[in-house]
């Protein structure tokens, strides 16, 4: 009686842990803004917290991450980096400050990506391609057209500021 007690709350169990793995239920994404209060105590405030990259005369909106690294890399902006060159499809720039590390290995780099190589090396990707590298994700560019165009092949000055 107990056994046939237990086969069935494990199978109860396993079904409704199925139902809440439905691919069909719509997934929520990380809000790149916080709510705040006003002066007069209104949480309806919203802040955006995106960022903004310029490079020569163009800009680029970026979505940012809400974890560790990325609240550490924020406190240090604005910043103007020159970013180096590397393998046709990244711009790279070595930090003087050690990030904390979440690495994941994406398996595909996307176009606009920004993403933390070890603890202190910042990549903006201009193109995509399969990688078995691991990498803290902080943001990524949201509409990345030009991205390429802009960086070009060398190495170049990329400024990074919170957005309005």
């Amino acid at each position: 009686m107990k056994v046939s007690r237990l086969i069935l709350f494990a199978t109860a169990g396993i079904f409704l842990g199925m139902l809440a793995c439905n691919e069909t239920a719509p997934v929520q994404k990380a809000n790149a803004s916080r709510r705040v209060s006003d002066m007069d105590g209104d949480t309806n405030v919203r802040i955006e917290e995106n960022l903004k990259i310029t490079i020569g005369t163009k800009n680029f909106a970026a979505t940012l991450e809400d974890n560790p690294a990325t609240a550490k890399f924020k406190a240090m902006l604005p910043l103007t980096l020159k970013m180096s060159e590397l393998n046709g499809n990244e711009k790279y720039y070595h930090l003087s400050t050690h990030l904390p590390t979440d690495e994941i290995s994406p398996g595909t780099i996307q176009i606009g990506d920004i993403m933390l190589y070890g603890d202190n090396s910042l990549v903006l990707f201009y193109k995509t391609f399969k990688t078995t590298y691991s990498y803290t994700r902080l943001g990524r560019i949201d509409d990345p057209s030009g991205l390429a165009d802009a960086v070009g092949k060398r190495d170049v000055s990329v400024a990074f500021e919170i957005g309005e």
